[in-house]
């Protein structure tokens, strides 16, 4: 495994920036507003070549131990106790805090290495703000600009310096044997609950509070032999409804998990069934072309008729998802976590699936012979032969004349004729028409010498017939 470096400190010094500087990404949502980090967010650091090593974002310490901000503190509590490294992450602008101090005397009580980061020195005098975080007693201090990249290469050097031999990176890295799957829903519907759940720790942050979950956040997983990678995403909202900046950056991060992922899980609540909020979600999952996995939570503690009032719901405005799995769950308890994962993985299995050319030919030649398509201007429609075109979602590219004139109800025929004939389950499917072009279209035949010699001697002949 590779060496693991925790960012800790209090919110809004610049974790969060300083994560994507060394990751070189834009993995970890950064804003002005203190307290937008609360998950661990884990990413691998590549900049010195042949030493590469995991480094976690934290939420900030705000020194509260009860609601979001003790569950935020739990949990960069929970990455200084696993790492092999503390950066401890401090305002160079702002200069030391009552809660600094507090965070130095807990730091040196853990016994690890620690350096002293002392950030947004860009612009200031570093002697001076170095000079006041003295007291701390730490053998290194490093000013460090995140957002303007400077003073990274020396802290590196000196974090290098700290941390052992590094290992083979296990985790982290695109892997194609990876199932990747995305929690989606709107907010408070169980997402964390879940992924918490399946993983058997308090990964997540879970909370009653709406809107818990800022940042899409991913986390590598083997279950019974099978890699996974599942991601929790914040909850999705109607656009006419998201107001705040943050909460904007948030639905970007989530479609951005959903375009990233093979197979999305959209999560209902029993309780409220299917809703303008669920529809929004669910839009954005069938625009990706992303496979589906329908799971219905908060379903312990129902009676048998709320049970059928779901079950009906869902049957009534789902209904042009047929084709995908619905699944009853409790994120909170456990139980329907097994045919869950069954589902994912009948769903995972049909996107990625790969087909002939021979095949998906013969499949169009018996959906044309069941049922040809309607004539349209007096002249029908001809299906030549198709060809796969892709996977996530399976894409079927079919050759002939006048496709243009087909419609929508035999598209949606060829559909199904699709996924009733491959088993194709839990996916969409994607027609791409071609259209035959003629190949002299547009270019002009010119009479040869002998043919306007011959067509002269018939004019000839019938005037003098005449």
């Amino acid at each position: 495994m590779l060496p693991l470096v925790a960012l800790v400190g209090q919110p809004n010094v610049g974790k969060s920036t300083l994560f994507n500087a060394l990751t070189r990404s834009r993995d970890a949502l950064v804003h002005d507003q203190p307290g937008v980090t609360r998950d661990r967010n884990y990413g691998v650091c590549r900049l010195i070549e042949g030493r590469p090593f995991v480094i976690v974002d934290t939420g900030g310490i705000a020194g509260e131990d009860a609601g979001l901000a003790g569950a935020t503190a739990r949990q960069s509590r929970a990455a200084a106790a696993e790492c092999d490294l503390i950066l401890f992450v401090v305002d160079g602008r702002e200069g030391r805090s009552s809660l600094d101090d507090d965070l130095a005397k807990w730091l040196r009580s853990l016994s690890k290495p620690v350096l002293l980061v002392v950030n947004k020195t860009d612009g200031i005098e570093v002697q001076a703000a170095l000079t006041e975080f003295t007291r701390y007693g730490f053998d290194c201090m490093l000013p460090v600009s995140s957002a303007h990249r400077t003073g990274l290469d020396v802290m590196l050097a000196e974090a290098l310096k700290r941390l052992p031999d590094a290992g083979v990176a296990e985790t982290l890295d695109d892997d194609p044997k990876r199932v990747r799957i995305a929690f989606v829903g709107r907010p408070n519907v169980g997402k964390s609950t879940l992924v918490n759940r399946i993983l058997g720790e308090e990964r997540m942050i879970a909370s009653e509070v709406p809107g818990t979950t800022r940042d899409s956040i991913s986390v590598d997983l083997e279950r019974d032999g099978r890699l996974y990678r599942l991601i929790d995403t914040a909850g999705l909202r109607r656009r006419a409804r998201v107001d705040e900046v943050v909460e904007k950056f948030s639905a970007l991060k989530t479609l951005q998990a959903i375009e990233q992922c093979q197979v999305a899980v959209l999560m209902l609540d029993a309780s409220e069934g299917v809703t303008d909020q669920d529809a929004t979600v669910l839009g954005a999952i069938l625009d990706a072309g992303r496979a589906l996995v329908v799971a219905i939570n908060k379903w312990d503690g129902r009676t048998d008729y709320e049970r059928k009032q779901a079950d009906a719901m869902a049957s009534r405005k789902l209904v042009f998802v047929d084709w995908a799995e619905t699944v009853h769950i409790s994120a909170l308890h456990g139980s329907g976590l097994r045919e869950l994962f069954k589902a994912i993985h009948r769903a995972q299995h049909s996107a990625t699936r790969e087909f002939s050319t021979s095949e998906v030919t013969r499949a169009v030649e018996a959906a044309v012979t069941a049922n040809p398509p309607p004539m349209a201007r007096g002249h029908a429609p001809k299906l030549r032969f198709a060809h796969p075109g892709g996977d996530c979602p399976p894409t079927f590219v079919i050759h002939g004349t006048r496709l243009k004139s087909l419609q929508q109800s035999y598209l949606r025929y060829l559909e199904n004729f699709f996924r009733k004939r491959f088993k194709l389950v839990g996916t969409p499917v994607r027609l791409v028409l071609k259209e035959n072009s003629n190949p002299f279209a547009g270019r002009h035949n010119a009479p040869s010498e002998r043919q306007v010699e011959r067509r002269q001697r018939l004019i000839r002949h019938r005037k003098r017939s005449e």
